[in-house]
């Protein structure tokens, strides 16, 4: 009788693991920037995507929900000079419901896009709502044009004085992190001088949208 009551108890222990196991298997991990990274917390839901037809507010709106996005530069590095060089960036447009459409950067003359950068400040810049749960929620893989995504090109340039404390703030309230990295690493806020904007939202290839049109947009 006593080892029946041993079984049993080692039988219900064993299924309160299995279970705890599991939920911790499959409970989504945190980001540590502004908003969680991947899926978005219940409490704080993305907007709405805008309609379609309207390019330059889609564009707009995927930039402010995006957190980070993908570079592209020319390398300087001997092994790859001249050839295209993409890095992951955290990025910002401004705080959360109040964006600009100016991709602002931290950056480190120790990252080799920055090194990249100094000699040719020509950049391509992707953000797409695969880092949302836009996608997923649609059942929308991240080389669909339906996750919509956007591509930003120009010339990346440090802020000047008067727009520093911009990029600042609109940087450190979404990446609060960044408060606390290195000072010996020579950080300083850089901006993406758009010049050329695609939106790829739908099937039929990418619209083109001017700056004008871009930074003509009252984003909700």
């Amino acid at each position: 009788m006593a080892g029946l009551a041993r079984g049993s108890a080692r039988a219900l222990l064993a299924a309160l693991l299995a279970s705890t196991l599991l939920a911790l298997l499959v409970s989504p991990t945190r980001g540590r920037g502004g908003r969680d990274h991947g899926d978005w917390d219940e409490s704080s839901l993305l907007p709405p995507l805008p309609p379609r037809e309207d390019a330059a507010r889609v564009a707009r709106f995927v930039t402010h929900v995006s957190d980070w996005g993908a570079l592209a530069t020319i390398s300087t590095l001997e092994a790859v000079r001249g050839r295209p060089f993409a890095d992951v960036l955290s990025l910002s447009d401004g705080p959360p419901g109040a964006g600009s459409g100016v991709p602002y950067f931290y950056l480190s003359p120790l990252q080799l896009s920055v090194s990249n950068l100094q000699e040719n400040p020509y950049a391509t810049l992707t953000m797409t709502l695969a880092q949302t749960n836009f996608c997923k929620k649609h059942g929308f893989d991240p080389q669909s044009p339906l996750c919509a995504h956007i591509i930003l090109s120009g010339t990346v340039t440090k802020v000047n004085e008067t727009e520093m404390d911009i990029a600042k703030h609109s940087l450190f309230i979404r990446h609060p992190e960044m408060k606390t990295w290195p000072s010996s690493h020579n950080w300083f806020f850089a901006k993406l001088n758009i010049t050329n904007i695609w939106v790829l939202d739908y099937f039929g290839g990418p619209k083109i949208v001017t700056p004008e049109e871009y930074y003509n947009v009252t984003v909700q």
